[in-house]
């Protein structure tokens, strides 16, 4: 059989080239047909709006699933083990003379160029590497030791769901609004709710973790079902607030990113109001999206306001004050001062543990 040409996607002023156009990418569901490369590619042109708003300046991780994504494929967690689907964090070679890297560091110290989205000829480039979901950092290139959002990740243990999710969000955003912040959230793509809030860029990467601690603490005094443990055993059937999320070089999928989920799922942005209505975030897919966006962007207003940290850092003081300190850090990073021990409490040697607290297998 021929090979299909390439085709080319209009991005912007740009002609992207898509080579394999007509590869399948997401195989058809029950609820979607199936999605080839070039539609990944044609969708990131239909979102541009929202999704140059969470991308423009920002450092971003590629999650590439260069041969689709199949039920039963893995993510290379980067520990030795194999998968179909892998972390790009640096330029790769033969990137075009349009992307524009930025320079990180990592928490151990090493640097790197990692790409830099400025247009959306640069998603579109992306989607031809393969490239599902954007893992972009809270920060811009003008500054990027200080971060310009806050991250709320409200991830389902096991026992909980979506559902539950979405009605901790809900008490989230009041508990925001008295400390004079505003949230948007959106869908993971999965079963969890995201809460973005924007910052002035004031603050360091610890500070906004602390910032993040000391929400999720009040939150959990609120509401029974939320919990900040960093060990699963401790978590039990509960939403946990992964403070984590906003470490330095810990990333979140962006607003209208894919996720390696049947149905081609995206991220997608709510307004409070239509969240509370929402049952299935499997509804909000690569299809309903591109509908969707006709419509406009729930969050086009993000940007209209940056807040201070001040309110969450003085709660956070409050907490230290009363005996509650630092909690866990991921275990690639160096060992912090006031860091609780980095062993489970049910473990007696060291093993890998990936950002969330799970066991790396075969380790």
């Amino acid at each position: 059989m021929a090979k299909t040409a390439a085709a080319m996607v209009q991005a912007g002023e740009r002609e992207v080239r898509v080579s394999s156009p007509d590869r399948v990418i997401y195989e058809a569901t029950d609820r979607t047909p199936e999605v080839t490369k070039l539609m990944v590619a044609q969708f990131f042109v239909a979102v541009e709006d929202g999704l140059l708003r969470a991308l423009r300046d920002r450092p971003t991780a590629l999650e590439r699933w260069p041969d689709g994504y199949r039920e039963g494929f893995r993510l290379s967690t980067g520990y030795g083990d194999d998968g179909e689907g892998f972390y790009q964090k640096r330029v790769p070679k033969g990137a075009p003379d349009y992307l524009e890297p930025v320079g990180i560091t990592f928490p151990s110290g090493r640097t790197a160029e990692e790409i830099c989205v400025t247009e959306i000829a640069v998603p579109v480039w992306c989607a031809q590497m393969g490239t599902l979901t954007f893992h972009p950092w809270p920060v811009r290139r003008s500054d990027v030791d200080r971060p310009d959002e806050l991250r709320i990740d409200l991830d389902p243990q096991p026992g909980t769901g979506f559902g539950d999710a979405v009605r901790v969000a809900g008490v989230a955003d009041e508990l925001l609004r008295e400390l004079g912040l505003v949230g948007f959230p959106k869908t993971s793509g999965n079963r969890g709710v995201h809460v973005y809030v924007r910052i002035e860029p004031r603050w360091s990467f610890e500070d906004v973790r602390h910032a993040a601690i000391a929400f999720g603490r009040e939150l959990a005094r609120r509401d029974d079902q939320v919990t900040t443990a960093w060990w699963k055993e401790e978590r039990g059937e509960r939403i946990f607030v992964d403070f984590n999320q906003n470490n330095r070089d810990r990333t979140i999928a962006s607003a209208y990113s894919l996720r390696p989920k049947p149905g081609a799922p995206v991220s997608t942005p709510m307004t409070w109001a239509e969240l509370a209505t929402v049952t299935d975030p499997r509804d909000f897919n690569l299809f309903t999206v591109t509908e969707r966006v006709a419509d406009g962007d729930p969050w086009s207003g993000i940007d209209d306001t940056s807040y201070s940290l001040q309110p969450l850092l003085d709660l956070w003081q409050q907490q230290v004050d009363a005996g509650e300190g630092e909690l866990n850090f991921p275990p690639d990073y160096p060992k912090m001062a006031g860091e609780p021990p980095r062993v489970q409490p049910s473990k007696k040697v060291a093993e890998h543990w990936d950002e969330q607290g799970n066991r790396v297998e075969g380790t």
